[in-house]
């Protein structure tokens, strides 16, 4: 019975957060780890005893190995973002539903080679942004949905910064064009970007203007920018990402009446302990104002939560899966839809950068 219900898992390469995506499919209820593969067998069996993976855990000196090996249902694949596109579509084509580290490719060319693919081969995509899967970010959505409390949306502000060091911006995979090209865009501007669409409900902008000011490093990789977008109807959003700076996870997002704010929307604060929190206001506090205060004092919402996000993301997908294995239904498209509006911002905010910080229209 369990052979039929659970999916079992491979893994394409020995990164660092794949040993995050270990943890979490051994704790999600419907997973399995079932093989990894490095480019040596030394480095893949050296990587299961450091990190005391199971001893029936498959382990292979190739991704291709870990490809043909029929007993492995999904992948998850963590490798170098220049790496994406061959190894997606390999796994694809091998008729293995794939699970993607962010940023998905270089640019939405890419991205497109792998979601036909996917589709080609009728296997279920979804990438690996985690904190969209937290029960937190639905219970904000229902927050930002309530037009007596929030009213229309008007500004959303994202930033992700942090300062790994000099050591990091000169060796890391991060840093170089042959490997992760797109630096601190793709790297924590994904994750602005695709929070910022998320609060719109997905309507992608009409226009991208990067600011002026980018920083990119010798070899051309960003290490530091930032954009605004603009819609037809008016609303705007601003995001800002680096390497350069002290270590921030912000959102903030403004409406005709309230206003939402998180200041660790891609790992909640209180994780561990089983809970996330938000903040929310509302014109509607200005009763509670409090004396010598200005302005009504935030409502913190606690939502509680079985699993951490990452074993919700892996739980969801392997959902997803399962129920494609057993011909309930079609690869879900909602998941690939969402990447590919995140790459197209992302892809348009870098050609302003290239372009001198001229206005770049979003053509989908």
């Amino acid at each position: 019975m369990a052979h039929e219900t659970t999916v079992r898992f491979g893994i394409l390469g020995c990164a660092h957060i794949s040993i995050k995506l270990c943890k979490a499919i051994n704790k999600a209820p419907n997973a399995k780890l079932q093989a990894i593969g490095s480019r040596s067998l030394e480095k893949a069996a050296a990587y299961a005893a450091e990190h005391g993976l199971p001893e029936e855990v498959r382990v292979y000196g190739s991704y291709e190995a870990v490809l043909d090996d029929d007993d492995v249902d999904a992948v998850y694949i963590p490798l170098p973002t220049s790496l994406h596109v061959t190894w997606a579509v390999r796994a694809a084509e091998r008729r293995k539903h794939v699970l993607l580290e962010k940023p998905v490719a270089m640019n939405v060319a890419e991205l497109d080679r792998i979601l036909e693919a996917c589709e080609a081969n009728e296997v279920q995509f979804m990438d690996g942004t985690m904190w969209m899967h937290h029960p937190r970010t639905a219970k904000m959505k229902e927050a930002l949905s309530d037009d007596q409390r929030f009213g229309q949306l008007k500004w959303i502000h994202t930033c992700l910064t942090y300062n790994p060091g000099p050591e990091f911006l000169k060796n890391s995979i991060r840093a170089k064009p042959d490997l992760d090209g797109l630096g601190a865009l793709g790297d924590t501007g994904w994750y602005c970007i695709r929070a910022i669409l998320w609060a719109v409900d997905y309507e992608l902008p009409k226009s991208v203007l990067a600011f002026p000011g980018a920083i990119l490093n010798d070899e051309g990789v960003i290490v530091s920018c930032g954009s605004s977008m603009h819609w037809e109807d008016g609303k705007s959003a601003t995001f800002h990402c680096s390497f350069l700076t002290y270590i921030t996870f912000d959102v903030t997002v403004l409406g005709s009446k309230g206003c939402l704010r998180l200041n660790d929307f891609t790992l909640p604060f209180e994780e561990n302990f089983g809970y996330g929190t938000f903040l929310e206001a509302s014109e509607l506090d200005y009763g509670k104002i409090e004396p010598g205060r200005w302005c009504p004092k935030p409502n913190e919402h606690v939502v509680e939560t079985e699993f951490s996000q990452d074993v919700w993301m892996v739980k969801e997908f392997a959902d997803l899966v399962q129920r494609v294995k057993q011909c309930e239904m079609k690869p879900e498209k909602a998941w690939p839809v969402l990447s590919r509006k995140t790459q197209l911002v992302l892809d348009a905010v870098k050609e302003s950068i290239e372009k001198g910080y001229k206005p770049v229209e979003i053509v989908s």
